[in-house]
């Protein structure tokens, strides 16, 4: 039987834009038809940037019904099915977010510039529980705290926290600078799940392993616990075809970024890269299916990626 090649929903961001610039979008993506459709883009819809950090763009995504949660930087935003925005959630202690997930009635929210996670609850449409993550001695540990409070953590930048994935088994979490990724138990009690390499996103566990962008490497990697590793080289195009090649730059922009990274089933995965591309890997076969490419503007870089959930889009 023929597998029907999935659709996706992705966000990105454009690193170093300025005011009166776009700052990224909404997608989908239809790999089966090989195209992608923009409904989202960051700078024309009815947002007030004042005020807001230049790291603007839009960041993880998670479903609750036929509400699409996206977060951007420090706000996180529930659309309709037509991308309306229907509401918008903020925090004191939610900065620089990068990856979203829910789980039951709430959203885990990854709070990079507190070194935290924060928990969003659904029924409450309330941020009602904080962790906040760190290292002593060599030991990892950490602390719960109410960020509807002013008693809670300063803000911190020391894991960059990027990654959160959860299911039956506990909370797990890791960052650009973690070298793990950690799981936190019922107690809140913190472990070393894993050990990675520096400069990771979008880790998580999978089929037995560990799933993960190698971002620093420019690889998607797929790390059983027995067995091979499979490494994915990130797709890059010929520089003549990129569009502000000029500022290509670790700290700006630059080909082969991947960040992005979604479980299709048991086969399947999809990965996000820069210039804004969406890859498809059967890991079966240990191949790249194909790619859909949305920009060849180098400093659009995709950040958030998911399955499509709903029949049309």
């Amino acid at each position: 039987m023929t597998t029907k090649l999935p659709k996706l929903i992705a966000t990105s961001v454009v690193r170093g834009s300025q005011q009166g610039e776009s700052h990224g979008g909404i997608y989908t993506i239809d790999f089966e038809k090989q195209t992608g459709e923009q409904h989202v883009d960051w700078n024309t819809s009815s947002i007030d940037f004042e005020g807001r950090g230049a790291d603007r763009g839009l960041r993880g995504i998670t479903f609750d019904g036929d509400d699409i949660y996206v977060a951007a930087s420090d706000e996180l935003f529930c659309y309709d099915r037509n991308f309306e925005i229907k509401h918008s959630y903020r925090n004191r202690y939610l900065k620089h977010c990068h990856e979203i997930v829910r789980m039951g009635r709430r959203i885990f929210v990854t709070s990079t510039g507190f070194d935290s996670l924060l928990s969003f609850n659904l029924d409450t449409k309330a941020f009602d529980w904080g962790f906040r993550l760190l290292k002593q001695y060599e030991q990892w540990d950490g602390f719960t705290f109410d960020p509807q409070t002013g008693i809670g953590p300063r803000p911190e930048n020391d894991f960059h926290i990027n990654s959160v994935h959860v299911d039956d088994g506990g909370v797990y979490l890791s960052g650009l600078r973690s070298n793990a990724m950690l799981h936190l138990n019922r107690d809140w009690e913190v472990h070393e799940f894993c050990n990675l390499p520096a400069g990771t996103h979008n880790a998580q566990p999978w089929n037995g392993g560990v799933l993960f962008n190698d971002t620093a490497n420019d690889h998607v990697r797929y790390v059983p616990r027995d067995g091979r590793q499979q490494a994915h080289k990130i797709v890059t195009y010929d520089e003549t075809a990129i569009e502000f090649a000029g500022i290509d730059d670790s700290k700006v922009a630059r080909q082969g970024f991947g960040r992005g990274l979604c479980v299709v089933d048991n086969r399947f995965i999809a990965a996000g890269s820069s210039p804004s591309t969406i890859s498809l890997y059967d890991t079966h076969a240990n191949q790249m299916v194909g790619s859909v490419n949305l920009s060849m503007d180098i400093r659009n870089a995709i950040h958030g990626l998911e399955v499509w959930p709903y029949d049309t889009c």
